[in-house]
């Protein structure tokens, strides 16, 4: 199979998302992330009947196998300050970050 993220593709990426690889990380990274899209056009070439419902896994869920859902309840953390005292750079109650560079792709 072709592959599908070529050396080039690969290195704009990791250009985008700010990374640091040496050159065995990032040729491991890309060999099995073309490994992972060729999986998945081997899955995409299984034959399904028409009228294979999808799912999101194996199992379906259903009340018998299945726990019940629980409540979504809103439960904030108390003690917020503890959290944000450990934190390198605060701005009021906010975190932080320094900028990442990036490049204006419009």
């Amino acid at each position: 199979m072709e592959e599908k993220i070529t050396r080039e593709v690969f290195d704009k990426i990791v250009e985008l998302a700010a990374l640091e690889l040496e050159e065995e990380e990032a040729e491991y990274i890309r060999q099995q992330l073309n490994g992972q899209l060729a999986a998945v056009a081997e899955l995409e070439a299984v034959p399904l009947e028409e009228n294979t419902p999808p799912a999101a896994h194996g199992v379906p869920y259903t009340e018998q196998i299945s726990a019940e859902a629980r409540a979504d309840v809103h439960n904030p953390f108390k003690q917020t300050g503890d959290i944000l005292n450990t934190a390198p750079e605060v701005d009021e109650r906010y975190f932080v970050t320094p900028d990442i560079p990036h490049e204006d792709l419009g």
